[in-house]
């Protein structure tokens, strides 16, 4: 039976749709008849009990500089649609914090994948902390002797903000680096959240894999390689994917938390794995659906959609 599916995400206009993981799904959910909307975050607004959205319905095109066509600009209740996806890009702020209160209203009558409560009380670095076992040595603080603590403990160590994204503010730390004085005072300078620290992984030289998980089964992995001199791997800084097959380490990791994803609706999901180890599980926006699509010749915004058209 055809959806109508919102999109909640950034402008429609600048995506590149040879990468866009949004692009994909909204295409796929196309090829399967279901009726398409489309709305950036700034139009998402609570009105008298009601959730609304300004924003067009939405016809794509896998045609470069012609990949779209909007409707006239409407208003619609949320609670109308079959689906909400929230793909909006972090900053994981109080502006997308709120977004996630106000879906919450209208789910799961309203099916919005990811869940967003359990988007908002997981967000990427911070389930991690649910299994120690599977990630490198961590902190979270803002204190800089804690900070100064950890690097004693552990040496060469990665600092980045705890609600970052795309590789941005991120930095390798040698043993004997004189910048995180510098760095913290910078980061403090910004905002009152505090940083995360881990022990640096040399295995990241040989790549930075992400895991695509579908309602809590993995469907397959990219490698990120840094490019030369960098020690991120994000594919917004430069990062190269490759072709890579899924070890049985991935598998372990992904049988221990797969069962908690699903059981919390995160649908789609992008872990990152560094040699043995998990440090993030991405469920904002989660990205690398076209990219594993060429590689392994799997339609994997098909395997989501059948997902979701499963809790439908």
């Amino acid at each position: 039976m055809p959806l109508s599916v919102a999109l909640q995400m950034d402008p429609i206009g600048p995506v590149d749709i040879t990468a866009d993981s949004t692009f994909r799904l909204g295409l796929e959910a196309q090829a399967r008849g279901h009726a398409l909307f489309f709305y950036t975050p700034d139009r998402l607004s609570y009105q008298e009990g009601r959730v609304m959205a300004r924003g067009w319905d939405l016809e794509l095109r896998a045609i470069s500089g012609d990949h779209f066509t909007l409707g006239e600009e409407r208003e619609v209740d949320l609670s109308d649609m079959d689906v909400v996806w929230l793909r909006q890009d972090p900053p994981f702020d109080m502006s997308y914090i709120t977004n996630t209160h106000l879906l919450a209203r209208i789910h799961p009558d309203t099916l919005v994948v990811n869940d967003p409560f359990w988007v908002r009380n997981y967000p990427e670095k911070l389930l991690v902390l649910d299994f120690p076992d599977l990630t490198p040595p961590t902190a979270i603080a803002r204190d800089l002797q804690t900070l100064k603590d950890f690097r004693d403990r552990h040496g060469d160590i990665i600092l980045k903000p705890l609600y970052g994204n795309g590789g941005a503010g991120v930095f390798r730390l040698p043993a004997g680096d004189r910048n995180l004085v510098s760095l913290h005072e910078l980061f403090s300078g910004i905002n009152r959240e505090p940083l995360i620290v881990q022990k640096f992984l040399p295995a990241v030289s040989k790549g930075d894999k992400r895991v695509i998980l579908v309602d809590g089964e993995p469907v397959g992995a990219i490698n990120r390689v840094p490019a030369a001199g960098e020690t991120r791997s994000n594919m917004h800084v430069g990062g190269r994917p490759e072709k890579v097959a899924m070890t049985a380490r991935d598998h372990e990791i992904c049988a221990r938390i797969g069962p908690l994803l699903r059981e919390k609706g995160q649908v789609f999901v992008g872990i990152d794995v560094i040699g043995d180890w998990l440090t993030e599980i991405n469920v904002t926006s989660p990205t690398g659906i076209q990219e594993l699509e060429r590689f392994d010749g799997t339609n994997v915004a098909g395997l989501i959609w059948d997902a979701v058209e499963a809790k439908r």
